[in-house]
């Protein structure tokens, strides 16, 4: 007998963290911090409900917090282990979570100890293994993993992991495999710079994330002409466009999409800011691992094209350069974390400019629930910014068609590749608010006439 644990990620918890576990051995897919709910660090801070120095080996499926985020807690309280990802995961994650507790730590102080410290962000950059895509891991005779490509971020991979059943090795022909998939977060292709998701041609019991399983996004042939749209429009009113982005593809896809477009002369000469240290230095690995870059972008790199560059494009790493801003006179256009308003420097552009009527604030990407993003977005009057109340007088854009993850159509495409195979036998749909996911299940169900569930977190699943 083995066993399926949700320990995060499931219904109403972000922060995925999967421990599957044999008689003799256990492994975690992911271990992400619980992001967007009320009680989110209350949760953070917990115990992890199993022991950490028990744990075999960790796979990470991409660098972003809400899946790596508890990492160096879980090594703090014991794990030894190893901890695989594809190269560029390992990077950017190193950055990410150098980031992320030095704002642990300006939470903490002066209320509770921080959940982990630099020693034990240094201390998870050592247990980190590089692995390629379709490369095997076997960490035992019970469990063997292969990561491919997602198509989400840069490096990020859906993670295919099978299970001996009776303690057979490898090989033997009377040993039973259980196949699982954990789909990390799907990618939502063409995208200008990654290769597509890859599809998975088989699986007994398949995990998807549903952030838009319940939703379809526009057309992406019309994301850059609104982009431009939006750009000039700004610029003709003489207002500043704010735009709210996380640091990690959604920037670097906007810096590409930006390089076209003033190649081109499809937009007015103006200043642009990457106000997002982050957002720089993740830049910089994007930079150095041109080789994961779909075709078409590796090909523009080998000709010289420099894809982040171009004229009046600024990187704002100090604070000095960052408050400068400021003194440049509209129109101009400010790229800053964080991608939901939820904290970083985008807060002060907004402060400054959301009662600016004309001025422009455009979402790139995924609002969630309780989040100032979401509130601007749905039509909020005004809004409470470090401590104070301001008047929501800009224009408020969108964009879907930037979003990094699957809509519901591509998710149910990429399933029911699995569902051909003639092994699927349920689907576990995570990872999204409960309309999402419900939504998800239900056609999953009514068209593919597999089992689908939507576990909540705790949720046990014995094969």
């Amino acid at each position: 007998m083995a066993k399926l644990t949700f320990h995060g990620g499931a219904l109403s918890v972000t922060g995925a963290n999967y421990l599957i576990e044999t008689q003799k051995t256990k492994v975690l897919v992911d271990c992400g911090m619980m992001q967007g709910s009320r009680h989110a660090e209350e949760e953070n801070y917990k115990s992890f409900p199993y022991d950490p120095s028990k744990v075999d080996a960790v796979f990470i499926t991409h660098a972003h917090i809400d899946h790596t985020g508890r990492l160096p807690k879980l090594i703090k309280d014991g794990f030894a282990g190893p901890v695989y990802a594809t190269e560029p995961t390992v990077e950017l994650a190193n950055v990410m979570l150098q980031d992320s507790q030095g704002l642990i730590e300006h939470e903490a102080e002066g209320k509770h100890p921080p959940l982990y410290g630099k020693k034990d962000v240094e201390k998870t950059k050592t247990q980190f293994k590089p692995v390629k895509y379709r490369q095997e891991i076997r960490v035992n005779e019970d469990i063997r993993v292969r990561f491919r490509d997602a198509g989400h971020i840069l490096g990020s991979a859906i993670i295919e992991l099978w299970v001996r059943e009776n303690g057979k090795p490898f090989g033997d022909a009377q040993g039973k495999e259980t196949k699982f998939v954990f789909s990390g977060d799907l990618g939502n292709p063409p995208t200008p710079l990654l290769n597509p998701t890859e599809f998975i041609d088989e699986a007994d019991y398949v995990l998807v994330e549903t952030t838009y399983g319940d939703r379809l996004h526009e057309d992406k042939a019309e994301r850059k002409g609104i982009l431009e749209n939006v750009i000039e429009d700004t610029v003709t009113a003489g207002g500043t466009l704010m735009v709210p982005s996380f640091a990690l593809e959604r920037t670097q896809e906007m810096l590409f999409e930006l390089n076209n477009l003033v190649e081109n002369n499809r937009i007015p000469k103006v200043p642009v800011f990457i106000d997002s240290p982050l957002a720089i230095r993740a830049t910089a690995v994007y930079k150095k691992h041109s080789k994961y870059f779909n075709r078409k972008a590796m090909g523009l790199v080998k000709k010289g094209d420099r894809l982040f560059e171009f004229p009046n494009l600024s990187f704002t790493m100090s604070v000095a350069e960052s408050k400068a801003i400021n003194e440049v006179p509209p129109p101009k256009v400010i790229i800053a974390g964080s991608g939901m308003s939820t904290g970083g420097r985008i807060l002060h552009h907004e402060l400054r400019y959301l009662q600016d009527p004309a001025s422009t604030i455009l979402f790139i990407g995924y609002q969630a629930r309780g989040t100032l993003g979401r509130r601007i977005r749905d039509g909020a009057k005004s809004v409470k910014i470090y401590g104070t109340e301001v008047p929501v007088k800009c224009h408020i854009r969108s964009i879907g068609g930037y979003s990094a993850h699957a809509d519901q159509e591509g998710l149910y495409e990429w399933i029911d590749v699995m569902r051909q195979g003639g092994k699927l036998k349920k689907v576990f749909c995570v990872q999204g608010e409960e309309e999402a996911a419900n939504a998800f299940s239900v056609r999953v169900r009514d068209n593919m006439a597999v089992d689908a569930v939507v576990p909540k977190q705790g949720d046990v699943f014995e094969f």
